[in-house]
């Protein structure tokens, strides 16, 4: 028996050396730069601390000084702004370059490609051109308005459009990647659904309504908190494209905290920023999952 045993026992052990040789360097990198900058930011959100002098433990004091912070204020403001503008703008569009995708047209191949391009391309190179399209002088989208209009936006230069710019730009970069997980829903359903639909006489309208939309319930809610996290965490395209400018018209929460931390060097509170970012984004993902939950039963 105990022959028997040994060669079963040394097999255990190999295979599980071996699985924990796949998942080891996963948790390590893990443990390094998320966990441990996660827990070392929450406790910095109670300390004075610039990076150069010993950090000073003040309490609440940071997030106390939030309730009188105007930036921050004007930053949350813009996030939700922003966020407000970006979900369902991009599940619109998304979902419709989709369904136009999804049928048996000559190139569709092409334009599914076309389409997600512009999500895998540097974010740099399409911030630049973007801001030579919203040019308001000398930009191709201000030339065109002037058929139709006397004076077009100035749009990142103004402070009334500068987060509309923004907001386009997200929108036009993020739709091809959720149209790509919308085709992958609307493929899933299946067309003895429509064609069931279609002899009772159901139009293409309430084939959607009735069909689609439930169909692709799932698809939509994962869309939805992805877009939703994404959006709190906006930063790149707002540093390249305004720098959060003109004045503070598109400062985020991200770029406020950028501020706080690289150049004002104030750590501490830029933490504090960073675990009320945190907790929003936690909380109105328990709500969209429970949401979600109400919706199922229904």
């Amino acid at each position: 028996m105990e022959n028997k045993a040994n060669p079963v026992s040394k097999l255990k052990r190999k295979n599980t050396l071996i699985a924990w040789s796949f998942i080891a360097p996963n948790f390590i990198g893990f443990l390094l730069f998320t966990l441990i900058p996660v827990v070392f930011s929450l406790i910095l959100a109670f300390m004075k601390w610039d990076s150069f002098s010993t950090p000073e433990f003040i309490g609440l004091k940071n997030f106390s000084k939030m309730m009188t912070d105007e930036t921050f204020w004007i930053s949350l403001k813009n996030t939700f702004l922003y966020t407000i503008g970006v979900v369902p703008l991009t599940l619109v569009c998304s979902l419709g370059l989709a369904i136009l995708l999804n049928q048996k047209i000559r190139g569709v191949k092409f334009f599914r490609t076309a389409f997600f391009f512009p999500y895998v391309t540097s974010l740099v190179a399409i911030a630049v051109v973007w801001n030579m399209l919203f040019h308001p002088t000398m930009g191709p989208i201000n030339q065109f308005l002037k058929l139709f209009i006397a004076n077009p936006p100035g749009w990142v230069s103004s402070s009334q459009w500068a987060l509309t710019a923004i907001i386009i730009v997200s929108v036009w970069r993020g739709m091809g990647y959720y149209m790509i997980l919308y085709l992958a829903g609307l493929q899933s359903i299946s067309k003895e659904l429509y064609e069931a639909a279609a002899m009772d006489g159901a139009n293409k309208w309430k084939q959607f309504v009735n069909i689609t939309v439930p169909a692709l319930r799932p698809t939509t809610f994962f869309v939805t908190i992805m877009l939703v996290i994404n959006c709190f965490k906006i930063f790149d395209l707002v540093q390249v494209m305004t720098d959060g400018g003109p004045g503070r018209a598109t400062n985020v929460l991200v770029y406020h905290v950028y501020n706080e931390a690289f150049v004002k060097f104030n750590f501490g509170y830029a933490s504090a920023i960073a675990m009320i970012l945190f907790v929003i984004v936690l909380a109105i993902t328990v709500i969209q999952f429970k949401w979600n939950q109400v919706q199922e039963r229904v």
